[in-house]
């Protein structure tokens, strides 16, 4: 965070930073810090608050990064290389796992973000997209957004939605015939609605929701009510 003036962004920083298990902070000649309102809006952050490091300038703060982004809302003349917040999680996910490399983000003061001097230390420009005719994030929320796709793209650990015991082939089938069964058994065929289309139809339906085995037991043991599968 380069030249940050209210130290209450630096603490809502630390605790957007923990929250999403991120924790090396470089502070470039903050104002009013270290401060107890920073201390009080990190919320339990302290830990990153204390071991953060105060640099005089951005070249000492980015001393042995290989890869430097500098976020910023707006392009500038020049034209950096521009990714969206997204996109630059994802070349972080890149660039450590291939070379396990260093990686910083710049966020620039409050008022007008980072000069166009210290963009020329960066590689990337990073945007965050928002509404194009108000656009005013703060930059403690800046880093919020940033810390969490950071958070989703690179952290392990995501939930597990796969079904636990997927039916067979066999398990689908036997229940395709089942259906037909009673699809007829009800007639509910007729030449409005060919058997085979309906049919074909059907199996799309279930085979796109990828049914447990239990669940295709529960569809076949109401089948069974309204007339017994027969072979």
């Amino acid at each position: 965070m380069v030249n940050t003036t209210e130290p209450g962004n630096i603490g809502a920083a630390a605790r957007a930073m923990k929250n999403m298990m991120l924790s090396q902070l470089y502070l470039v000649s903050p104002s009013n810090y270290p401060s107890a309102v920073a201390t009080a809006r990190a919320s339990g952050a302290d830990d990153v608050l204390s071991k953060a490091l105060i640099c005089t300038t951005l070249e000492e703060a980015l001393e042995g990064v290989s890869l430097v982004i500098g976020a910023s809302a707006r392009q500038r003349n020049i034209k950096w290389r521009q990714l969206d917040v997204i996109e630059t999680c994802n070349e972080i996910q890149t660039s450590f796992l291939s070379n396990e490399r260093d990686v910083a983000v710049v966020f620039g003061t409050e008022n007008s973000g980072l000069t166009n001097e210290e963009l020329d230390l960066c590689s990337i420009l990073m945007t965050i997209p928002g509404n194009p005719k108000y656009f005013s994030l703060n930059v403690a929320s800046a880093v919020q957004v940033f810390a969490y796709q950071n958070f989703v793209t690179n952290v392990e650990g995501k939930f597990d939605n796969a079904p636990k015991d997927t039916a067979t082939f066999d398990d689908l089938n036997s229940f395709y015939k089942h259906l037909e069964q009673v699809l007829e058994h009800i007639s509910y065929f007729d030449s409005k609605k060919p058997k085979s289309l309906l049919m074909r139809r059907l199996r799309r339906l279930f085979g796109r929701s990828i049914p447990e085995k239990e669940e295709v037991a529960i569809l076949r043991g109401i089948l069974n009510k309204i007339n017994p599968y027969k072979p």
